[in-house]
């Protein structure tokens, strides 16, 4: 019995539907259906975007997780990627990591529950990582350091928002803003407070209901070999709030004089 045999077998226990049932909503012969519980036959990938769908879970967990050590009610609830998580295997059966490059970043809110789209990514395998789902995301800008602008980040794919923890770092997508990778501070029934490494960024709120993703970060990939910084955020802080106290004595002596 293969993980993926168990799991639809304990999700149609769940949902207490008889296999004949099942088989009607997946517009198959009970028979044909029979073979996939009890591991015999495997699926089509066709079938598969079925069974996501018929039982409201992604791909990743039909085939990557136990699904009768989840509670399934407590799953993010995240629109049509619910449904299906687009997994990209190669020849041997080796799970790829899509590569979002910059080139193609804009179109990630409308095609990231696409497999047309997750199809035309890049790929890369990186065999350190082991299971679960992983993506790769471009660094933007010079808010998180160290990681550099163009270096990329590769997540691992979080089935629930319980997962996340203070203090670790994951690349968001959200409705409003995007793609982010930013710092967990804090996080309540129905939204995170993130922030930046960068101090010059303020921290913010992000909605749960403004979620469509959430990647927790497993590795950089980058090119740069620059050495880390010295000196200390509150080193720099010190610094800025010298040069703001003179540049304000500056100006009260310019003011005195005219």
């Amino acid at each position: 019995m293969s993980l993926f045999s168990d799991n639809i077998k304990a999700l149609r226990a769940k949902h207490k539907l008889s296999q004949e049932k099942v088989a009607e909503g997946l517009e198959i012969t009970r028979g044909r259906y029979v073979k996939y519980e009890d591991g015999t036959s495997e699926p089509p990938y066709e079938i598969l975007k079925k069974i996501a769908r018929f039982y409201q879970v992604s791909l990743d967990l039909l085939l990557f997780v136990d699904v009768r050590t989840v509670d399934l009610d407590t799953l993010l609830k995240l629109d049509n990627n619910r449904i299906i998580l687009p997994i990209q295997v190669d020849s041997f059966g080796e799970n790829r990591i899509e590569v979002v490059t910059q080139k193609v970043k804009a179109g990630y809110l409308s095609g990231y529950g696409d497999p047309e789209y997750i199809e035309q990514l890049q790929q890369i395998y990186l065999p350190f990582l082991g299971n679960g789902k992983y993506r790769g995301f471009p660094v933007e800008g010079d808010s998180m350091p160290p990681h550099q602008d163009g270096d990329i980040i590769v997540g691992r794919y979080l089935e629930q928002l319980g997962e996340v923890l203070s203090g670790k770092t994951y690349i968001i997508i959200t409705r409003s803003e995007g793609m982010v990778y930013k710092r967990l501070n804090k996080k309540i029934e129905n939204s995170l407070t993130v922030s930046s490494d960068n101090f010059f960024y303020p921290a913010y709120e992000v909605r749960a209901s403004d979620i469509l993703e959430i990647w927790e970060y497993q590795c950089n990939i980058g090119r740069s070999d620059k050495q880390s910084e010295a000196l200390e955020s509150t080193s720099i802080k010190n610094m800025f709030i010298e040069l703001k106290n003179e540049i304000g004595d500056l100006k009260n002596k310019i003011a005195l004089t005219n």
